[in-house]
Order: structure tokens, then sequence, then C-alpha cells
């Protein structure tokens, strides 16, 4: 004898595990989002590291702004 089917039981296991499949697939792509954030800001701080050292001139330059021009 077949058993007797349990629609609203068997549609809320489908509904629970694509839930939880989604929940994973949005903790991932958090994941993967903060370690490019993470590897961008690194990057950008090296840049501004660069960026800072290079806006200083000699003693003895002459600015566009000097006013003795």
């Amino acid at each position: 004898m077949p058993r007797k089917p349990n629609y609203k039981f068997e549609r809320h296991e489908r509904d629970r595990a694509k839930a939880a499949k989604k929940a994973l697939r949005l903790e991932a792509k958090k994941e993967k989002s903060e370690k490019r954030n993470s590897d961008d800001a690194d990057i950008d701080q090296a840049d501004d590291a660069l960026v800072d050292s290079s806006d200083e001139q000699p003693e003895g330059a002459l600015r566009d702004d000097d006013p003795d021009r």
C-alpha cells in the first residue's frame, strides 16, 4: 500500500531547504565582498602613501602660489 502524501509538509521541507541554500549563498557573497573590499582598501592605502610622498617638495623649490615669484 503506497503512503499517503503530505503535501503541506513536503512543501515546507522544500521551502526550508531553499531558504538554507539562499542563506549559504548570501553568506558566501558577503565574505567575497568583504575580502574584495579589504584588498581594495590595502591597495588604496599603498596608493595614498605614494601620493603623500610625491606631494612633498624640496625646501628651496618655488610653488605656483608663491607670491615672491
